[in-house]
């Protein structure tokens, strides 16, 4: 594999630019950061690539995303494109960065301050906590599907790790794929945790003398009334 290009000399970007980093949104820089590497790639391959690399801790696109992201990259110059030639079975358009891309894109990387919060949106979680309104043996059948996708997931990361192993090019993204690979490990172990607690939870219910005081339907602990 060929060395990554060094960046090409390029004007600095100015606060009041049309071309300022800061107008980006993320999702287009992780398009720019995939043709940051080695080599020319058609939005196919982007696509393909994003679902190995990106869909692990970040983002999954659809094939639209990607070449909207693309279109945007080449108004602003970040990125060129070519189609192939007459020798090609079918015609096929391939993109890569520009010089003044990949220094904008070292300049969004090495940006100051801190990169916000992770954003967690867990389907599975939502239909949990409606769980008053399902059966404990349904609860169980999402978790466990929930577990044995997040192992596919898994073998998914730990091959891609074993791709790029030796390229020196992908140091950085193997950082990434093994921080991918526990964070589907310490998944997996809460989610058998919360089938154990559905379990519990499913469990006949104590005597009514033996459970002692509960708060009454609708009423979280923190609302019990207090003396006045």
């Amino acid at each position: 594999m060929r060395p990554m290009a060094a960046p090409g000399p390029t004007s600095p970007q100015r606060p009041d630019s049309p071309r300022h980093p800061g107008e980006l949104p993320p999702t287009a820089w992780a398009v720019l950061g995939l043709l940051s590497f080695p080599g020319e790639r058609t939005g196919y391959e982007l696509k393909k690539w994003a679902d190995a690399s990106l869909g692990h801790f970040y983002w999954s696109p659809a094939i639209s995303q990607i070449y909207a992201e693309l279109r945007r990259l080449e108004a602003r110059g970040y990125a060129t494109s070519r189609r192939s030639g007459p020798e090609e079975p079918r015609a096929k358009r391939s993109y890569a960065i520009t010089d003044e891309g990949r220094t904008a894109l070292a300049g969004w990387a090495r940006g100051a301050g801190d990169a916000g919060p992770p954003v967690l949106k867990h389907p599975l979680l939502l239909r949990v906590w409606l769980g008053h309104l399902a059966t404990p043996d349904h609860l169980r059948a999402l978790v466990t599907e929930h577990i044995a996708r997040t192992r596919g997931e898994l073998e998914e990361v730990r091959d891609a790790l074993a791709r790029a192993e030796g390229v020196e090019a992908w140091t950085h993204p193997q950082i990434v794929l093994r921080w991918s690979g526990r964070r589907l490990e310490a998944e997996i172990e809460l989610a058998e945790a919360m089938l154990a607690d559905l379990s519990q939870a499913a469990a006949p219910e104590r005597p009514a003398e033996a459970a002692g005081p509960s708060a009454s339907p609708g009423q979280l602990p923190e609302d019990s009334p207090t003396q006045g």
